[in-house]
């Protein structure tokens, strides 16, 4: 019987690709409109995720993200390293400036100063060049999605920028995951980013912190608290923190959540019409095959094979297709870096038996309320 109603579905050839499509369709628009979403909100923990040896963030309570934070007195940086547990502590600015580049534009970038010492900020990847061209005067490493902003087509190594009256030479390009704004960013050491960044009493952004023991980070970082009175959060803590600040104050869950919601519509909007023409176009069938006496029971398995053919492929081709948008787009520096998180393609599987499931069963109705002897009228 179950064949029987694989031939049924595939026999009737333009509402079978119909309802695959309807399902497809649906599937990509949910799974990709999803992972999009996650992988931007994630840029919020950019500036977290680059600095990979802390295990802990001070900052002025006051501060919420890498990016929104207030400055704090240099004293802060003897403050912490005088607390039990930490093994070191390095002073971090981050700081936004503009740069005039050689041909006159004017460009927006972000200023980070890393340790002088131990060059700890730094992303743990260079893509030319090395950490060590930052011992050389004036320079400064550039990041990957920058050069592809300011310098499309050509290398950035050697040009001369600009930067608040001051001169700065890009020596090297990092591989750092781009921020939620795809800001360009400029690495220098502390003490030059000092002079890079306009003046004000207080210039320390943050106090990176390694801990005697990166197990026992949170507790580190709640004795700093008491100790210092600065606020501490681990590394975990303070990239969702990042992500919590986007999710709070940008309307972007909302319109990704609109998008998907548009996408479930339209899935039960075209499977359940292309569904319920193709009950009402085999309800003879259907009928006959009451009459020779098959149950409702296996009606509902025919039709429950049906719908499962159907979302089977319709969902492979969903996902494979969101496969592709991700691969083709990988060399675009807005989608670098762009994942399927493995929860999405779970979260689309459900969208599709939901959609199915309502669906089959609203064109399930007609067919148990057929009369076997209305075959023969």
């Amino acid at each position: 019987m179950l064949w029987i109603a694989i031939r049924m579905l595939t026999g009737d050839a333009q509402k079978f690709y119909g309802l695959v499509f309807g399902i497809a369709f649906s599937t990509l628009l949910i799974t990709q409109q999803l992972t999009i979403f996650v992988n931007l909100i994630e840029r919020g923990a950019s500036g977290v995720y680059n600095v990979s040896s802390a295990d802990v963030w001070v900052m002025d309570p006051v501060s919420r993200t890498s990016d929104v934070a207030y400055a704090l007195p240099s004293t802060a940086l003897d403050k912490v390293r005088s607390v039990p547990g930490v093994e070191w502590a390095v002073p971090h600015i981050r700081a936004q400036a503009s740069v005039r580049t050689k041909d006159g534009d004017l460009e927006g970038v972000a200023v980070i100063g890393v340790d002088d010492a131990t060059l700890i900020g730094l992303p743990k990847h260079m893509l030319e060049g090395s950490s060590d061209v930052l011992s050389r005067p004036d320079s400064v490493i550039i990041d990957d999605v920058g050069t592809t902003r300011m310098f499309p087509g050509q290398s950035p190594i050697g040009e001369r920028l600009e930067l608040n009256d001051q001169r700065a030479v890009i020596r090297g390009i990092a591989d750092a995951i781009p921020s939620f704004t795809s800001t360009v960013v400029l690495y220098t050491k502390y003490s030059q980013a000092l002079n890079y960044v306009p003046g004000t009493r207080n210039r320390l952004s943050f106090v990176l912190v390694g801990a005697e023991d990166p197990m026992q980070a949170k507790a580190l970082s709640e004795r700093i608290e008491r100790e210092t009175g600065l606020k501490a959060r681990t590394r975990d803590e303070f990239a969702q923190d990042g992500i919590d600040f986007i999710i709070e104050n940008t309307g972007i869950p909302l319109n990704f959540g609109i998008t998907v919601a548009l996408g479930f519509i339209v899935g039960v909007a075209i499977v359940g019409l292309t569904f319920s023409l193709f009950i009402r176009d085999n309800i003879k069938q259907f009928g006959a095959l009451k009459a020779i006496g098959v149950t409702n029971r296996k009606i509902r398995r025919m039709v429950a094979v049906q719908a499962g053919l159907v979302g089977l492929i319709g969902y492979g081709l969903g996902v494979i297709g969101t496969v592709f948008f991700i691969w083709g787009f990988s060399s675009n520096p807005t989608f670098k870096g762009f994942y399927i998180p493995w929860q999405i393609p779970l979260v689309s599987l459900v969208a599709v038996f939901l959609i199915l499931a309502l669906t089959g069963w609203l064109a399930l109705r007609n067919v148990l309320k057929t009369e076997p002897a209305s075959v023969f009228r």
